[in-house]
């Protein structure tokens, strides 16, 4: 099954796909899954769900599919010349990719448009998150060559990356991005030692209650890589388990802090009246789009974002105030 990764910004951009607990795949299986002779050269073989697709020459006609692909083709320093519609969020307006290309036409939304997918006279369909069903990967292959949705469960942004660099002959560059990243993660780390070990529920607001992301969700695993741990249950939280909810610091996604402290149940939790909670908005707001889209573009604008709530949220003195997230 697939993770829930996009049930809160597909929640607003899917109109709430639904939630399955899994387990991660590793970076290390993605590493051997695209295969060139080196950067930029052609034919490459990169392996997905489906498969594995063969480009024979470097792609001059690039169409995004997936619901988040836009996001490192730009990054990787091309442009698309069609792209998936990010559903529910104003995506053409996200802050994360101010300078890029915002007019590019689009191929359908939570549907594909096969129609307009072919109008676009494709030399490459990149979908590495994207959801297909094998029968929509043979109606696109049959249109040009597809890179489909990353084998395994829940692949990573860097696994994404390596993949489309390889599919697009930007290696190298997706190399230098992936480090980029890496080194804010890895500054945002060293300014806050605090957060090593501490356990956070990073939860979803549900019409019924929570979701708490499991630790390899990459909306848990945003908050994993600064040093948080998920809590042991993770899963569905309804009224009667709020308690599940009370670690030492709670991160809310789906609802503005008043619509959640107007529940009396999650106003008495202690992380809740001891300010050690982030909330970081309505689905169809920047940050828990940023949260969902998880790609090279949107991860330092997360860490800009969230860290000074973070840093308050975790400093342990019940008179700091959390500062609101954004």
């Amino acid at each position: 099954m697939r993770s829930p990764r996009w049930a809160s910004v597909l929640t607003s951009a899917i109109a709430l796909v639904g939630v399955a607990t899994l387990t991660a795949c590793s970076s290390a299986d993605t590493a051997d899954s695209a295969s060139g002779s080196s950067d930029g050269s052609f034919p490459v073989t990169v392996d997905h769900k489906f498969g594995s697709t063969t480009i024979e020459a470097r792609p001059e006609r690039i169409v995004t599919v997936g619901f988040n692909d836009l996001d490192f083709v730009l990054a990787l320093g091309e442009t698309p010349v069609g792209t998936r519609a990010f559903t529910g969020y104003d995506y053409r307006q996200r802050p994360w990719a101010q300078g890029y290309a915002t007019d590019i036409p689009e191929v359908g939304g939570m549907e594909l448009d096969f129609e307009k997918i072919a109008q676009a006279d494709p030399d490459l369909l990149v979908g590495t998150y994207s959801v297909l069903e094998e029968s929509d990967y043979e109606s696109l292959s049959g249109l040009a060559p597809t890179v489909a949705d990353l084998a395994g469960d829940n692949p990573t942004w860097e696994d994404q990356l390596e993949t489309i660099g390889t599919a697009i002959g930007k290696q190298e560059k997706a190399a230098e991005v992936r480090d980029s990243v890496r080194a804010e993660f890895e500054a945002a780390i060293a300014a806050n030692p605090q957060f090593a070990g501490r356990t956070a529920a990073v939860a979803m607001k549900m019409a019924d209650g929570f979701y708490i992301f499991e630790q390899q969700d990459p909306r848990g695993a945003f908050f994993t890589e600064l040093g948080f741990v998920a809590p042991a249950q993770t899963g569905s939280v309804t009224a009667e388990r709020y308690d599940l909810l009370n670690q030492q610091n709670l991160i809310v996604v789906g609802a503005t802090k008043e619509d959640l402290l107007a529940d009396p149940l999650f106003a008495q939790l202690p992380v809740v009246k001891e300010d050690r909670t982030v909330y970081l908005g309505e689905f169809d707001t920047d940050v828990p789009a940023a949260l969902g889209f998880s790609s090279p573009l949107s991860q330092p604008y997360l860490l800009d974002a969230t860290l000074p709530a973070l840093t308050a949220a975790t400093d342990d003195a019940p008179a700091t105030v959390v500062p609101a997230v954004g």
